[in-house]
């Protein structure tokens, strides 16, 4: 995991219609980078609806959300309509950024060890430096506790 007090790589992500983002796009705002591992999973599912249903309070705050996973676009977009997501959600295919911010680490999973994306989120405040790192995330209670960081 990436320190606090760091200055957060910059990236270049297709988003769930294909538009690119880059994380220097957002300097002026405060951004929320997760990294979740899979569309569509129970956890990962609470975890995005948390945020879309608090996305007008974080943008009242001048925060802008940014999920990653290495799931591919259209799997974003078909996440995004299951869902009705309002939020970016980046597709990172080569892992380049999720490796980057390391996230991609050994998971133990039912005694089973595979490599896989650890649920981390980055709080990065307006110049690009890191303010928080949690790579202890509870999918459900991350969206809240996100909100109360922004106060």
């Amino acid at each position: 995991m990436l320190e606090v007090g760091v200055k957060a790589p910059d990236f270049e992500l297709p988003d769930q219609n294909g538009k690119i983002h880059r994380l220097s796009d957002y300097t002026g705002k405060k951004v929320i980078l997760y990294f979740y591992p899979k569309d569509n999973t129970a956890g990962c599912t609470k975890q995005a609806c948390g945020f879309s249903e608090r996305y007008p309070q974080f943008t009242e705050k001048g925060a802008v959300i940014l999920g990653v996973s290495k799931d591919s676009v259209s799997s974003h977009k078909r996440f995004e309509e299951k869902y009705g997501l309002t939020f970016t959600l980046l597709a990172d295919q080569e892992r380049k950024v999720i490796e980057a911010y390391d996230v991609w680490k050994e998971k133990k999973n039912y005694g089973k060890v595979s490599m896989g994306v650890v649920r981390t989120t980055y709080l990065i405040d307006e110049q690009g430096i890191i303010i928080k790192a949690n790579d202890k995330v509870k999918a459900a209670d991350d969206p809240e506790n996100m909100l109360k960081e922004l106060d």
